[in-house]
């Protein structure tokens, strides 16, 4: 199957008290997602291809991100999530501030 790249998208979210990357991690993912409008995905779905949002999220502490949470901010498409190192834990304060990046692309069959 041909894959093609559509949209590029970043976000960034912040949990300003409860120490939690999981909400920042949220937060970030939806702060991408609403930047973005995808009238292609009509076309994708007439074309019988599949859309294809690959998510990435970085927070000081990715082990602790709930990986399934983060992906049901997205409702549209065969979704992966992975949590890597990053982001900003403020120094003296419980608050954290992920980053994340949307990529949606199309695999259609040949």
């Amino acid at each position: 199957m041909a894959t093609i790249p559509y949209v590029f998208e970043f976000g960034m979210g912040v949990d300003l008290h409860g120490d939690d990357c999981t909400k920042a991690a949220c937060r970030a993912a939806f702060d991408a997602l609403r930047h973005s409008s995808l009238p292609v995905l009509r076309d994708i779905q007439a074309r019988n291809g599949e859309m294809l949002v690959d998510v990435t999220v970085a927070v000081p502490d990715p082990a602790s991100v709930d990986l399934e949470r983060v992906k049901a901010e997205f409702p549209h498409g065969a979704i992966t999530v992975k949590a890597v190192s990053g982001g900003l834990r403020v120094p003296n304060s419980d608050t954290i501030i992920a980053c994340a990046s949307v990529a949606v692309s199309a695999q259609f069959p040949e």
